[in-house]
């Protein structure tokens, strides 16, 4: 969720950097910085906090007389970054860029380094040091340890070596007309003008200045001068590609091509995800979960666990309960939050306290996770903010990593925070012998082709849903039924489609139907039952036949294949199989899609809350 910005060309650099970066704010930082080649060095300013911040850290570098902003002649070949912190606290000195041991190569980096540990060992044992907590920092050592006089070769040696989903791009002070970039899952792509060449994850950063784009595909190098762009593949073959013309304008663009931020960030799902769990994943046979602190033998005896939330974030503690339960074996007890805080709980130092909240300052949450603190309990925060106030008020951190949600509804947050539930599950299984190796194996190896399988799953059911929503929009009423591990979904869906398209909406077990809400259906009513593959599948397709017989319109989510449910349901949305307790991260990506549209067909603006929307024009 990072910003990388490159330039090569014949302009002063500093402020088209800066101003690249400030057109990538959307996507969320905590601090940044720009390095640039001037008169055979390199200058570097970073800073913690907002652009504002860097700019005055860069005046106040030219004041003392020094540094990128009296390079005379000026500048002309640097590369910029905001940070959204992974690997490391918040600080000036793991802000990018970050340097070699000469410091003559920097690079910014976006993403995840899943073999850092393992090549910081190498490194160091070769005598390289270090000044920095990041993953990324390796990659400049790298590039320094291959360096025979080609950047692009260096950097390809780099590349090769490494492991993970990232996009970076290096700079050498002995090579002042280029810049070299590498993409393995993260998006890179290069800014033609004339007689001058930019570099960036995403085309805001430099739309102002040219129009002109060349993507870069997975897998491969691309170097970039005033002159224009080579691009190869891994193993040095050229690639010829041509440039495209965009369209967009310039709001347009900072919503990646998206005609809302909240269908951006649906679309982001897959990213956020990959790097929540990419670098705790390290192999097929375990999970990595070092960067929490809290003691192994802790977690192997710990006696309960109870999550404590509000919203979707207690919609993804739901989910987590049931992972831990038939995982690790340790009984999970869930409340809301603002409840919670105002009982009298049985809790203390046998039990672990999950506190989940996406900004870290959620009040409720807050209060809860103290609640429990004094009591004696250990709290661990799960949130996707570093220096926020959950991260202070807890014994211990477990890092989301879905960057910036601009759109009302939380999407991104949803999905990040239900695959750190599975993290901790497995690693509680892993601790506590619950889990056979192989089945342990399976589950890992299920978790990390999630991402992907989040990607075909947007792609393939958006027209589908699309069709659905047309045929709905204009109901005032729906019920959405699930059971198991399906409810927790149900509740999200219902949640999603109230925040976006102000439509009443219930979510109810569906085994408690009968019990009152049955009452309300009849044929007009749309009924969303999530019917992906569960222990109690059988159970649930009862209740749909129960609906049925009232005249309802059933919507099923199911897996795919699954006959029967399509069998039972008017229309079905069809999601790609996985585990059963995995599948509530696919399940809700229809119905994100599906309160969405819905919205957009009643003319309701998705990136605003209603006091605020105004009416926008359908897609």
């Amino acid at each position: 969720m990072c910003g990388i910005v490159g330039y090569v060309g014949g302009r002063p650099c500093r402020e088209l950097l800066v101003a690249g970066l400030e057109k990538l704010e959307y996507r969320g930082y905590d601090s940044a910085g720009i390095s640039v080649i001037s008169d055979g060095d390199i200058s570097s300013v970073r800073a913690v906090g907002n652009l504002a911040n860097l700019r005055e850290a860069v005046a106040a570098q030219a004041q003392d007389g020094g540094g990128v902003a009296t390079a005379a002649p000026p500048a002309t070949t640097g590369v910029a970054h905001t940070r959204w912190a992974t690997h490391g606290r918040v600080s000036e000195e793991n802000a990018h860029p970050h340097g070699d041991c000469s410091d003559r190569i920097h690079i910014v980096l976006n993403g995840i380094i899943e073999n850092h540990a393992q090549l910081r060992r190498q490194l160091e044992a070769d005598g390289h040091h270090f000044s920095s907590e990041t993953d990324a920092e390796i990659v400049a050592h790298l590039i320094e340890r291959h360096d025979e006089g080609d950047l692009t070769d260096a950097v390809r040696a780099a590349f090769n070596e490494l492991r993970g989903h990232y996009a970076f791009v290096a700079m050498h002070a002995d090579h002042p007309d280029l810049l070299v970039g590498a993409r393995k899952e993260c998006p890179l792509v290069v800014g033609l003008g004339s007689d001058e060449s930019f570099l960036a994850s995403a085309i805001p950063a430099f739309l102002k200045e040219t129009r002109n784009v060349v993507m870069v595909e997975d897998g491969e190098l691309v170097t970039i001068g005033a002159d224009g762009v080579r691009i190869s593949d891994a193993a040095g073959a050229p690639v010829e590609r041509d440039h495209e013309v965009v369209t967009w304008d310039e709001d347009a663009a900072e919503k990646g091509g998206y005609s809302t931020f909240t269908m951006k960030e649906i679309h982001e799902q897959p990213d956020a995800v990959a790097e929540t769990i990419a670098d705790r994943l390290p192999t097929d046979e375990g999970i990595d979960l070092s960067d929490v602190d809290l003691d192994d033998d802790y977690l192997r005896g710990i006696k309960r666990v109870v999550i404590v939330a509000c919203g979707t974030s207690y919609h993804a503690g739901l989910v987590g309960r049931y992972a831990i339960e038939q995982w690790a074996r340790v009984p999970v007890e869930m409340d809301v939050a603002s409840e919670y805080r105002y009982r009298n709980p049985v809790v203390g130092p046998d039990d672990l306290v999950i506190g989940m909240t996406q900004s870290g300052e959620t009040a409720d949450t807050l209060a809860a996770m103290r609640l429990a603190r004094e009591a004696g309990a250990k709290v661990l925060a799960v949130t996707n903010l570093m220096g926020s106030q959950a991260t202070r008020d807890s014994d211990a951190v477990l890092f989301t990593r879905a960057g910036m949600e601009i759109g009302v509804a939380a999407t991104k947050t949803f999905v990040c925070q239900v695959a750190v539930m599975y993290l901790l599950g497995l690693r509680l299984a892993e601790l506590r012998g619950t889990l056979d190796p192989p089945e342990l194996a399976k589950l890992v190896r299920e978790l990390k082709a999630l991402p992907s399988k989040i990607e075909t799953t947007i792609d393939s059911v958006e027209q589908r849903v699309r069709a659905i929503a047309r045929s709905h929009y204009q109901q005032r009423f729906f019920l959405y039924l699930g059971r198991h591990i399906g409810l927790p979904v149900c509740l999200e869906g219902a949640l999603k489609l109230k925040e976006l398209s102000y439509i009443p909406t219930d979510a109810y077990a569906a085994g408690e139907m009968k019990h009152g809400p049955i009452a309300l259906l009849d044929e007009s009513t749309p009924v969303v039952a999530v019917a992906t593959a569960s222990p109690v599948l059988e159970k649930l397709l009862s209740n749909v036949e129960e609906v049925r017989a009232r005249g309802a319109d059933v919507i099923a989510i199911a897996t795919e294949g699954d006959e029967e449910v399509d069998g039972v349901a008017d229309q079905t949305i069809f999601v790609p199989e996985t585990d059963w307790i995995l599948q509530p991260i696919l399940a809700i990506l229809p119905l994100q899609l599906l309160a969405y549209h819905i919205a957009r067909l009643n003319d309701l603006n998705v990136d605003q809350p209603r006091n605020l929307a105004k009416t926008v024009t359908v897609e």
